[in-house]
């Protein structure tokens, strides 16, 4: 059992932006501890609505009045400036501030926290992990940067064992501020260069997780990724190796409708055969290391087995959505290259007919640093459609575009059509698609509205 979350007498805590993802979870743990919570954000959500429920104090919109002075932490995210309004009254009466790693690094000093990192594929790990833990009954919290689609749909889970498994994000070096029990690495690849300014400092950053790693501990590292030698000697914990030199390996692979099946090896033993329900390779390789995970946590490997069998995955990770005249339409969140070419690859294998890919580029930087890499990963994809860059968190960039990025597209030999909006695209994708073709909507913005949309005309009709 866990013990109740200690803040050195703090009671009354504030969340600015308590409507994100990790800042609800968060939320809900502290309250369900006894804490008197309360949070702001912009707009009403479903998850604002759930905290409202549970009885959190929720305002809407963010405000300077939300701050009162009986308040004795205020929790932020890193999107939050220093001018903003709840920020800036929080200092003037002197209450205390933490960002949400920072924060998330405090009470993890009460869990022996599992935390897996990587470019890509975190978010499904953190879910397989987690459906392990919960099948052999170790009812862990749970933090997941998507939405599970085995555990309610939810993004997270207040547990009362000692167990804590958690999404570790490298942006902004926020899984630094965390000293984890088991931590994963599952890859690296050129991403959040905008923040890192080269891959030398990337490597770095996993460098400085894998050194936080608790002595009595152990890293779970996919073998020759990039950075792999700098990693380990970094390392004062045991190391255990995934892949096919690794201490776990697949084997004797097969795959039905792209979804694999593979034998998992402990030193060169085979100890199960997993079936994944999930598509592609990489979702083989993210089972390897969530099933590592469970041989360290001493579960029986026939239990984690059975949980693999069965995963559901998370939301936007190759979600069915539905079928639109004949047409199997799938979302996926993938917005960087390699995640591209194993998502189309997969798709490829999963498709009967023609696979339409409509893209979403996510960020000016991203785009232009990785143009040339965008520019090859449609390879597995019959018709590529493109929408103009979703900026997030950036300012206008001229110099790059999504026009730029289908010229690139089509001298590698892919049909590519531009639609400035998802008024055009749906437009498009009416007349192009054909009963057996599979439409993937893929990116980390809104994208998948269009899919939506074409789903709610055929329910309506």
């Amino acid at each position: 059992m866990r013990e109740k979350i200690n803040l050195n007498g703090v009671k009354r805590v504030h969340f600015i932006g308590i409507g994100g993802i990790s800042m609800s979870g968060l939320a809900e743990l502290l309250q369900r501890d006894g804490f008197h919570v309360s949070g702001s954000d912009d707009t009403e959500t479903e998850i604002t609505a759930h905290l409202r429920e549970i009885g959190i104090r929720i305002a809407i919109p963010n405000s300077a009045e939300n701050i009162t002075s009986d308040m004795q932490l205020v929790i932020f995210t890193a999107a939050v400036k220093p001018d903003n309004p709840e920020y800036q009254a929080a200092q003037e009466l002197g209450i205390e501030l933490i960002e949400r790693a920072v924060f998330i690094g405090r009470i993890l000093t009460g869990y022996e926290p599992i935390c897996v990192a990587g470019s890509h594929g975190k978010t499904t790990t953190t879910s397989m992990i987690s459906e392990i833990l919960l099948k052999a009954g170790l009812d862990p919290t749970i933090s997941i940067g998507g939405h599970m689609m085995g555990v309610g749909g939810v993004n997270y889970r207040v547990g009362s064992s000692k167990h804590f498994v958690l999404e570790a994000c490298e942006y902004s070096n926020s899984f630094h501020h965390w000293r984890p029990q088991i931590g994963v690495i599952l890859n690296i690849d050129a991403d959040h260069l905008d923040f890192f300014g080269s891959m030398e400092n990337l490597i770095l950053a996993f460098v400085k997780f894998a050194s936080n790693i608790r002595p009595e501990g152990a890293l779970i590292i996919r073998e020759g990724i990039q950075g792999y030698e700098q990693i380990t000697n970094a390392c004062s914990c045991e190391v255990i190796t995934v892949g096919d030199c690794g201490r776990f390996a697949a084997k004797k692979v097969t795959y039905r409708e792209g979804k694999p099946s593979f034998d998992i090896l402990d030193n060169g033993e085979k100890i199960a055969r997993v079936s994944l329900p999930l598509l592609g390779e990489y979702n083989m390789l993210n089972a390897l290391s969530a099933f590592a995970v469970g041989v360290l946590l001493k579960i029986p490997a026939v239990v984690i087995a059975d949980a693999l069998n069965g995963v559901s995955g998370t939301k936007r990770r190759f979600e069915h959505k539905g079928v639109y005249n004949g047409v199997q339409i799938v979302d996926d969140y993938a917005h960087h290259p390699t995640e591209i070419l194993a998502c189309l690859r997969a798709a490829r294998q999963y498709a009967r007919g023609s696979v339409f890919c409509l893209f979403q580029p996510h960020t000016y930087t991203r785009t232009r640093n990785l143009l040339d890499e965008f520019s090859q990963a449609f390879t597995d994809a019959d018709y590529v459609v493109l929408l103009p860059i979703y900026a997030a968190r950036e300012p206008f960039d001229p110099l790059i575009s999504s026009e730029i990025l289908a010229e690139r597209v089509k001298k590698n030999g892919n049909e590519v059509k531009y639609v400035d909006n998802f008024h055009e695209a749906c437009n498009y994708l009416r007349e192009q698609l054909k009963q057996g073709d599979l439409l993937i909507t893929m990116g980390a913005g809104d994208v998948y509205k269009v899919g939506d949309k074409l789903l709610s005309e055929k329910l309506s009709t």
